[in-house]
């Protein structure tokens, strides 16, 4: 019973580290890119550390230190990390549904690890089937880990390490498209990505601060979710599904 339980054990983590390894493998360039910018900026290997402990979210992190450089008072800054951080309200509501086996506490040790790249990975996986809130957890605090480790070693090296050298820059996009591709499962994901980028665009054009991020998503889902209901899509599934 005993060496059951232990294969158990190892399984989930074994599983949780495998679906954690591509997350961390994207967050070495990413990571390290922000603690070398931090570093530009002027803060400490031990701050950086701290704003990876506390904030835990690559691109609010990003903007941050951005802020930071450009002389930014501590309240604006603090309000747009939180803007931006207001996905995570739709991310951790489309995931709540799977969690719901979880104590309150293990609630609040989950949605400290959420990110975007966690929660296309555990969402992905909770759609196929077969995944567990453990393995989800797994998934969450490995790359948490990754990221601290990466970010502190950026800051470490910054000195050493030129910006903008080896394309760093460039890691945290080419990272959200991979998750977007990851994401595309037919016709309706691919019209909603294509609406939420348009309406993001065209709200970064005329308005001020990244409320357009929010504005976006949640005009591509809201449409799409009234293209789904619609006669002519109905028709096209249809059709789709009695090709496949």
């Amino acid at each position: 019973m005993d060496a059951e339980y232990q294969d158990k054990e190892k399984d989930f983590l074994k599983q949780g580290l495998a679906a954690a390894w591509p997350i961390c493998m994207g967050y070495m360039p990413i990571g390290m890119a922000l603690g070398v910018l931090a570093q530009k900026a002027g803060l400490s290997v031990f701050e950086m550390a701290l704003m990876s402990v506390i904030v835990f979210a690559g691109s609010a992190q990003f903007i941050c230190v951005s802020m930071l450089v450009s002389g930014a008072a501590s309240i604006p800054i603090i309000i747009t990390t939180f803007v931006v951080n207001l996905r995570h309200v739709l991310l951790s509501s489309s995931l709540a549904k799977h969690l719901d086996s979880m104590s309150l506490k293990g609630l609040a040790l989950y949605a400290y690890g959420v990110t975007d790249e966690s929660f296309g990975v555990n969402y992905t996986r909770f759609i196929e089937g077969g995944w567990t809130p453990k393995k989800a957890l797994v998934v969450n605090h490995a790359s948490n880990l990754c990221w601290i480790l990466c970010t502190i070693a950026g800051a470490w090296f910054g000195e050493l390490i030129p910006q903008g050298a080896f394309g760093i820059d460039y890691a945290l996009i080419a990272m959200f498209i991979g998750l977007l591709i990851f994401q595309i499962r037919g016709l309706i994901y691919v019209a909603s990505a294509v609406i939420a980028g348009l309406a993001a665009s065209v709200m970064h054009l005329y308005t001020e601060g990244n409320m357009y991020v929010i504005v976006g998503a949640m005009t591509g889902a809201t449409v799409c979710l009234a293209l789904r209901r619609t006669a002519f899509f109905k028709k096209f599934e249809k059709a789709r599904e009695e090709k496949t």
